[in-house]
């Protein structure tokens, strides 16, 4: 099969033919139909992550939706032949985490952790980034990284459910649990910036205000449910904010981008008692400052999301069903499709700010030959 490899963190990846091992006890494998580029993907291969991510050679991606081509022994979940999305997330169960009903925590191990399942021709190991290494034609990932989609939701649609809309919608929905009529503030209308809106336009919060710098990505803010938009660098957003709230500042504020910046600049909008919620990945070792005094007496809260609390199994088919019933929007998210050929061409388009999610689309699973 074809993948894009990463030799060399910040150098262009590599279009090549890999080998793909076949499915162990509990694994399956997917031919793919579409892979959306995160941002946590770019981080991965410009070497953002040296002290989280996978050394080179690695296949990053992780956004995915397929077709299950072959099971391994004990498999349950799915079958050849079912259509699903493809998630970094795994979960074994039967941790602590998963019997407590957080199994985007889980401790579990997993094979995958450590065996190498993508071989170069020359029979050296490849590393599958981020739990899943989809900028390839297939994968191999654990049984509970896919969840069956129904046949009449697109690939390239669909494949935007395993990442950047259960991160930012699960955030409001899951995590923070937003209640109707709360003030909310986003930082970052990007990919998961608007599905952060999503789920605070779905939960009831007003006003929504959503805050960026690119004024393109404020009016696909406003289409996808925000009910006020600051652009940061021409307006103040914290006189904003107090307009909005009569003078007491936000009741939840989000921050879907990785910068300690958009951190800091969170902790000052929120009232007494209010939440910080962070949601975007930074590089590593980032840290921002906080007041802890003011934070004492103000009774205030800093949360982190994870993957935005998701339960694959339970979250994904929620979300399908709102999709379908036009609740939901998936394709004004896409801003480009790419053959994997052009796929440095993709990751610099999103690297330069203007893009919301672009993805990586195969022939349809059947079609490939």
């Amino acid at each position: 099969m074809k993948a894009a490899v990463c030799h060399e963190f910040g150098k262009p990846l590599m279009i090549e033919v890999v080998e793909l091992d076949p499915p162990q006890a509990g694994e399956v494998k997917v031919r793919l139909g579409a892979v959306a580029i995160c941002h946590s993907d770019v981080h991965l291969v410009r070497g953002d992550w040296v002290n989280w991510s996978s050394d080179p050679p690695v296949i990053a991606g992780h956004e995915a939706a397929g077709v299950v081509e072959a099971v391994g022994e004990g498999v349950t979940r799915t079958r050849p032949g079912d259509r699903v999305v493809v998630s970094l997330l795994r979960s074994c169960g039967r941790c602590f985490y998963c019997s407590i009903g957080s199994p985007f925590m889980c401790e579990g191990k997993f094979a995958l952790a450590t065996e190498k399942r993508i071989h170069a021709q020359s029979g050296q190991p490849i590393n599958q980034g981020i739990s899943t290494g989809a900028f390839a034609e297939a994968v191999v990932v654990d049984q509970s990284q896919v969840v069956k989609l129904p046949a009449d939701v697109p690939l390239d649609r669909a494949c935007l459910l395993a990442c950047g809309v259960i991160t930012g919608w699960g955030a409001v929905i899951n995590t923070a649990q937003v209640e109707p009529g709360s003030s909310v503030v986003l930082i970052g209308a990007g990919g998961v910036g608007l599905n952060a809106v999503q789920g605070a336009a779905l939960s009831g919060a007003y006003p929504i205000l959503a805050v960026d710098i690119v004024d393109r990505k404020l009016a696909a803010a406003r289409a996808f449910g925000a009910t006020h938009t600051v652009n940061s660098k021409h307006q103040d957003v914290a006189g904003v904010v107090e307009a909005l709230t009569a003078g007491r500042r936000a009741d939840y504020v989000f921050v879907t981008v990785g910068s300690p910046a958009a951190v800091t600049q969170g902790l000052g909008l929120i009232r007494r008692g209010g939440t910080v919620v962070l949601v975007g990945m930074p590089s590593a070792g980032a840290t921002a400052p906080i007041s802890i005094g003011d934070f004492v007496y103000n009774g205030q809260k800093v949360i982190g999301s994870n993957m935005g609390s998701t339960r694959l199994s339970v979250d994904v088919p929620r979300l399908v069903e709102l999709y379908q019933h036009g609740r939901l929007k998936l394709d004004e998210l896409i801003t480009a499709r790419y053959p994997l050929e052009r796929i440095n061409e993709a990751i610099e388009s999103i690297e330069g700010g203007e893009a919301l999610r672009n993805v990586i689309v195969f022939a349809e699973p059947g079609e490939a030959g």
